[in-house]
């Protein structure tokens, strides 16, 4: 029952990987943009949670739309007043221009809130379990959180291959010259990939800040966990970076078996094995 149990809890931690990971691999499909600021946006946003719920006193659930929607326009704001003028035929320039802003972030975080460890709070949902067998129970919030994975994941999905807004990302990812001889406009389709791209952190964030603690240095660790989970899935795959997210949960909740020091090594060391055996990740978008 021991060994169920942590196959269980590491799936669902999986889900959570899974949503740091999301909107870097969307990042990266579309617009070939390695953001290295990605786990501090990560944090930003808990830090904008922590504002309104702490010190506004308004209910994390009530203030979730307005932080989804301010993650919306400051994706919108990041790609209309910075990377919009970044050159992107050299991918280092994107790179550094990225790392700059986790630099910014980091700091003013940590000059804003200090370097305290902080966490959002949901209540009573935090401590609700069901019992999936005798002897094994599940918490409520990891598994809303699996089914937020799962969902978004599925929604994105559906985007992309089902309405004239994913055809027209797929265009620009293929080529942005030849999407542009068609007649799109891939200015509007960056910023509005890059506003998507933010509310998925937003959703990763607020989950994040209710599940465990974080401060102004967390974010180089969220944006360690997200390659993970996208290398191990596959590049351009969204369901291979889930199967990603959950192979580094549960070898994150086997390692914490052995010992506590293990849990984060452990998928460390699960990442690297994979990686040799299969650089282009289990579910390549191309195949291999």
């Amino acid at each position: 029952m021991e060994l169920l149990n942590t196959l269980v809890q590491g799936v669902l931690l999986g889900g959570l990987f899974a949503l740091y990971a999301l909107g870097l691999s969307l990042l990266f499909g579309v617009m070939r943009i390695v953001n290295i600021a990605h786990g501090d946006l990560i944090v930003a946003f808990a830090y904008a949670g922590l504002m309104v719920t702490e010190f506004l006193g308004i209910p994390l659930p009530a203030a979730a739309p307005a932080i989804l929607l301010l993650a919306a326009g400051a994706g919108w704001l990041l790609q209309r007043g910075l990377f919009e003028f970044v050159p992107r035929r050299d991918p280092l320039i994107p790179l550094l221009v990225a790392f700059g802003v986790s630099i910014i972030l980091q700091n003013l975080m940590l000059m804003g809130f200090g370097a305290d460890p902080q966490k959002l709070s949901l209540g009573a949902l935090e401590q609700a379990s069901v019992e999936i067998l005798p002897e094994l129970h599940v918490g409520v919030f990891s598994l809303v959180v699996f089914a937020l994975a799962v969902a978004l994941i599925g929604g994105l999905q559906l985007m992309i291959y089902r309405t004239a807004f994913g055809r027209a990302l797929r265009a620009v990812s293929d080529s942005e010259e030849n999407a542009a001889m068609l007649g799109l406009d891939t200015r509007a389709v960056f910023r509005k990939a890059f506003a998507i791209v933010m509310v998925t952190v937003a959703i990763a964030a607020l989950l994040m800040a209710v599940r465990g603690n974080f401060d102004p240095a967390s974010g180089p660790t969220r944006l360690l966990t997200a390659f993970e989970a996208i290398v191990i899935g596959g590049l351009g795959s969204m369901w291979g970076t889930l199967a990603g997210g959950i192979i580094l949960g549960v070898a994150q909740m086997a390692g914490a078996q052995i010992d506590a020091s293990w849990q984060v090594l452990a998928g460390h060391l699960v990442f690297l094995v994979l990686l040799v055996l299969r650089p282009r990740g289990l579910f390549p978008k191309h195949g291999g």
